[in-house]
């Protein structure tokens, strides 16, 4: 076979197999073998750069770094759409579609109003083109290379192969647009959110402005790593296909557009009511965040008959529905103790209904935020749910308060395993020290080993590590290589039923769990340790669970050092020098690697096989010029990416610092500068300077 014969043939096998995870929920191959197909692609790819196809699915993962974003036009403005909150105001726009349609029968298309960001696909012979951001409205930036990451939309909606898409491929028309709205789904923005926690990062405020940031990033690797996802809602063409709103949303489903099943076409103004009360509790069953219903004139002779006013279509108008909140009294507090030692607090609640849910526990993230809201035991507290996910107290009802309320007293030694808690200056956590006997800190250590952006051994979730560790089988994740098939058949325990705590506070009992190792599950468990040595340095190095060192900083150190050996002997001087490495990244790697339980388990490690070295990213010195100085930077730069503007620090003997503080000698600034880094360096005085001034201080 030819390399372009092979091309071709591992580009529209695994792009099938994308169309049918993302949507038939079907996984036709287990991820090993995904992965192995996508790195052969690969791997040809670069051997025949020219063979390469703009539908290859290699530009899912990213790679692309964009110094800046090109502005383009849009063939059709993305107006927005007038809002309304009442149901009365939602009867005045169905009398003005009705008046302006002059006693004609029409029908209302409603759709779920996503909080996510709009972006706009362009296709051409099928071939996803160009993909843009609203901007404001007639123009906006080009991310195609960022929005080519997003799995579940199709980089050719004219492949063959797929009998469900024979029908309506003879429809597709040489050039068409689609919009949507992009976003982060909920489970991903969780899951970012406790790495980043777990690092000692500062938490993403919500899944809409995750998702704003992401599309914005520079190097489309980076957005790869969100996990992005979008859902279509609109197509357009400069002729017409379709008659109906309704048409088309069926067509795109059919094209492999991931379209929600959420819409309905309604009647009449009655049946949008109905639609609105259904969805007030259901969305939030959704895995992403919703604000509202978007009611459209479902014909589109009478859309364009009804027209525009200069910023809105006439014949659609959105609903939102009211941000949600409730109150209810704070009980008690639990400490939970996290992979890192971290203790957080968790407020257990009276139940009340929110957001469709009855809420028992909330978030009161740490000890500094008892302290800001000034709530106690006893208290009548407001919750919310941020970002619709994850309840937490935001406030105090002191009208309500009584002399019954106690003061909460933060622990001072760790609930499980009574270690005094010890507090770094500066965090706003308490820790538990003792992170080699402290049971939770153990298991969570293995959970982390195990999970899929580190080692990807899935397949000892769902209760077996806790069984292992019981059994002592294993104390630390070396010991999982030690594994045989003797040492797990036949291992079973049932863990007795946890009481279940009802809407009344009442509890009932709930169900015991068997956790079971049959023949099945072991050969799938020793597979997916096998098959983990074969994970990359930069998922190791993440893998081992150093405080602060989070996925992406990984990668910053494997760019730097290129293997374990040279990683474990660098001193603290040079490890500052890393890119987005600071002192406090630094000391904490440079200390795990002086223990001699950490030399131990990584030699262990290396014994069984895992991968100790990556590809070494040298920075080439170029001068002395910015040596003892240090830097930050926030925002887009038109000569620089992210790594390029990082590179020339280092280059030039500067110093990358990973937040503002009173060491940070400059913040160098761009378009579209973060507020909150711009605000501290005021209010630290940090000088802060434009891309051309930083140019200047290194030129010849």
């Amino acid at each position: 076979m030819s390399p372009q014969e092979e091309i071709n043939r591992l580009t529209d096998q695994l792009n099938y197999y994308n169309y049918q995870y993302y949507q038939n929920s079907v996984s036709e191959v287990d991820d090993f073998t995904f992965d192995r197909m996508l790195e052969q692609l690969t791997a040809l790819e670069a051997q025949h750069p020219d063979l390469r196809r703009p539908d290859s699915p290699t530009t899912r993962v990213g790679g692309t770094i964009s110094k800046e974003f090109k502005t383009v036009y849009h063939r059709f403005p993305m107006l927005s759409l007038g809002n309304t909150y009442s149901e009365a105001e939602l009867v005045e726009f169905d009398n003005r579609v009705r008046k302006g349609l002059d006693g004609q029968v029409f029908e209302y298309v409603c759709e779920l109003k996503f909080d996510g960001v709009a972006l706009s696909m362009t296709y051409e012979n099928g071939i996803l083109v160009q993909g843009a951001t609203r901007g404001d409205g007639v123009r906006g930036d080009d991310i195609t290379n960022n929005i080519k990451t997003i799995r579940s939309l199709p980089l050719n909606v004219g492949n063959k192969g797929r009998e469900e898409r024979e029908e309506g491929e003879r429809s597709i028309p040489a050039l068409f647009e689609v919009r949507g709205e992009g976003f982060l789904p909920f489970a991903e923005f969780e899951r970012i959110n406790k790495e980043r926690e777990d690092i000692g990062e500062s938490l993403l405020a919500n899944p809409r402005n995750a998702a704003s940031g992401a599309f914005k990033q520079q190097d489309s690797s980076a957005v790869a790593q969100r996990r992005l996802d979008c859902f279509l809602y609109s197509f357009l063409s400069e002729t017409a296909v379709f008659k109906t709103h309704e048409e088309s949303l069926i067509a795109m489903k059919g094209w492999g557009f991931n379209v929600s099943p959420t819409w309905r076409k309604c009647a009449d103004v009655r049946d949008v009511m109905l639609f609105i009360n259904e969805w007030e509790t259901r969305r939030f069953e959704l895995p992403l965040a919703t604000d509202g219903i978007v009611i459209k004139v479902n014909s589109y002779a009478q859309q364009r008959e009804l027209g525009f006013t200069a910023k809105s279509p006439r014949w659609a108008i959105a609903f939102k529905y009211k941000a949600q909140g409730a109150s209810t009294t704070l009980n008690s507090i639990s400490y939970q103790v996290g992979r890192t030692g971290a203790v957080t607090p968790v407020a257990h609640l009276t139940p009340v209904l929110l957001a469709g849910t009855v809420v028992k526990r909330a978030s009161l993230h740490n000890a500094n935020e008892i302290e800001r809201l000034g709530v106690q035991l006893g208290d009548w507290v407001f919750v919310e749910k941020g970002g619709e996910i994850i309840p937490k107290v935001t406030g105090v009802d002191l009208l309500k308060r009584t002399e019954a309320v106690r003061p909460i007293v933060y622990p001072t030694a760790c609930p499980v395993c009574e270690t005094p808690l010890v507090r770094t200056e500066g965090e706003a956590h308490f820790y538990c020290p003792n992170e080699k006997g402290c049971a939770p800190q153990r298991q969570a250590r293995f959970e982390h080993f195990i999970q899929r952006r580190a080692m990807n051994i899935e397949s000892l979730g769902e209760g077996k590590i806790e069984l292992l560790i019981e059994r002592g089988l294993v104390q630390t994740p070396a010991d999982l290589y030690d594994l045989t098939n003797e040492k797990l058949l036949g291992l079973e325990k049932t863990y007795p039923a946890a009481p279940i705590l009802n809407d009344d506070g009442t509890e009932t009992p709930g169900k015991a769990r068997t956790v079971k190792f049959g023949q099945k599950t072991v050969d799938n468990i020793l597979t997916a340790i096998e098959r983990s040595k074969q994970q990359p340095f930069t998922n190791v190095l993440f893998a081992l669970g150093i405080r602060y060192v989070g996925a992406t900083t990984a990668e910053k150190l494997v760019d730097y050092f290129g293997a374990m050996d040279a990683l474990m002997v660098a001193p603290l001087e040079v490890l500052v020098t890393v890119p987005e490495v600071g002192p406090r990244i630094a000391q904490s790697v440079a200390k795990w690697f002086t223990d001699p339980d950490n030399l131990t388990y990584v030699e262990r490690l290396r014994a069984a096989g895992v991968q100790f070295a990556g590809e070494r990213k040298v920075v080439e010195v170029q001068s002395d010029k910015l040596a003892g100085k240090t830097f930050l930077y926030t925002g887009t730069f038109a000569d620089f990416s992210r790594e390029q503007l990082e590179a020339e620090i280092v280059a030039h003997g500067g110093k990358l610092l990973s937040g503002v503080s009173k060491k940070l000698n400059y913040l160098i600034v761009g378009e579209n500068a973060g507020p909150s880094k711009v605000g501290k360096a005021e209010q630290l005085n940090v000088p802060m300077i434009s891309e051309a001034e930083f140019k200047a201080m290194f030129a010849d």
